[in-house]
């Protein structure tokens, strides 16, 4: 969480921040000017008997509020619209102070989404904001900020907006770019930034609420305490995901060995493998032994029964609609494969083939996944 303070007209007086209760970052910027030396003074004054450290990075809106007091600053391109003024033409104007300061400085690209109203963003650089039902031009606005080597994506919809950036909008470009995401402006409440939160945002920023209601902050940080125990819950998982990935990868491996297409799967119960299987359709002249059909029989040998509730299923490329269909009537809860199969995969041909509570995970080890059946059928040609 960040908590964005206008020199202008922040009162930090009104703020208070203890141990248990503060951002994870605080933003000093706006559109306009005010004093950003002495504010940024004032405000490590304030919090300099914290036990946590506590970031300070400039948003400037131009170049006159760059400060060399700041920890560092997002050295902002305005990409949504087309005014060289934000584009470059300020960035040229504050480049050597910032050189000579040695601050961090992080390239970001600044992309304004349309919030409800006019903001001061808009009316300062003459630009308009992205339509928010125009997804694809967002994407693709995204994906060329990343491609130009911005390491911050920043969707803002403006100091003061009505309606914040929508959650679709969040989700979607975070499935597609690959730095970490900021979302900002029009959250007003603990929910609203839960909700960009659950889309993917990797921190979201809360400006213009704080300034009229200071008393609201601890709300706001229980929030973000609880998200951060959720994330540590999913990063506990993601490594126990990439585990067990890796030992459908060696189940991959011996189908290689084998001469085989290379897939691989493992069946996890309680933490523990209770099947494992590769692909065998050559070896055993049989179409239907792949992996995952000679991992759920292992499986339910193991614990002497034809279903296997509570259990993941990890396989290093996207089942196919047969295996899809097998692993539904075997009730396996959760599936995690690495590799999409666009051609074969149970996405295009049996969607709706796994038991209706089951959850799927894709993506894990993807590139490994994908460049060792890559290479297989390179080496066939």
């Amino acid at each position: 969480m960040a908590l964005l303070l206008d020199p202008e007209k922040a009162n930090l007086d009104a703020l208070h921040f203890s141990d248990s209760c503060h951002p994870d970052y605080i933003f000093v910027g706006g559109s306009t000017g005010g004093n950003p030396t002495e504010f940024v003074r004032n405000l490590k004054s304030k919090i300099c008997n914290l036990q946590s450290s506590i970031p300070i990075i400039l948003f400037p809106g131009n170049s006159s509020q760059f400060t060399p007091e700041a920890d560092a600053i997002l050295y902002l391109s305005l990409l949504s619209g087309n005014n060289p003024e934000y584009l470059v033409d300020q960035q040229v104007k504050s480049a050597r102070a910032v050189y000579e300061s040695h601050m961090d400085f992080v390239p970001t690209a600044y992309i304004l989404i349309d919030g409800g109203i006019e903001t001061s963003t808009m009316r300062v650089t003459q630009t308009k904001p992205l339509d928010p039902n125009d997804i694809d031009k967002i994407i693709d606005t995204c994906l060329a900020a990343e491609m130009m080597g911005k390491k911050l994506i920043y969707l803002e919809a403006g100091s003061g907006a009505k309606n914040p950036v929508k959650p679709e909008i969040i989700r979607e470009v975070k499935s597609r770019i690959s730095v970490p995401l900021i979302v900002g402006g029009g959250i007003r409440t603990p929910k609203a930034m839960n909700d960009a939160f659950s889309a993917g945002a990797d921190i979201v920023v809360i400006g213009n609420h704080f300034e009229s209601h200071p008393e609201t902050l601890a709300d706001f940080c229980q929030i973000k305490s609880d998200n951060q125990s959720l994330n540590r819950q999913s990063s506990n998982r993601q490594s126990a995901d990439e585990r067990f990935m890796r030992l459908a990868l060696a189940e991959a491996q011996k189908a290689l060995a084998a001469d085989e297409i290379p897939i691989g799967c493992v069946i996890v119960s309680q933490n523990q493998i209770i099947g494992r299987g590769h692909n065998l359709t050559e070896t055993l002249a049989d179409v239907t032994a792949h992996a995952e059909i000679q991992a759920i029989t292992a499986a339910t040998q193991t614990l002497g029964g034809k279903y296997l509730p509570d259990c993941t299923l990890y396989v290093t490329v996207e089942p196919c609609a047969m295996c899809a269909g097998a692993i539904g009537w075997a009730q396996i809860s959760r599936i995690v494969y690495g590799a999409p199969d666009p051609k074969r995969g149970y996405h295009t041909y049996a969607p709706r083939a796994f038991h209706p509570k089951a959850t799927v995970t894709a993506g894990v080890l993807e590139l490994e996944c994908k460049s060792l059946i890559q290479s297989f059928f390179r080496e066939k040609r």
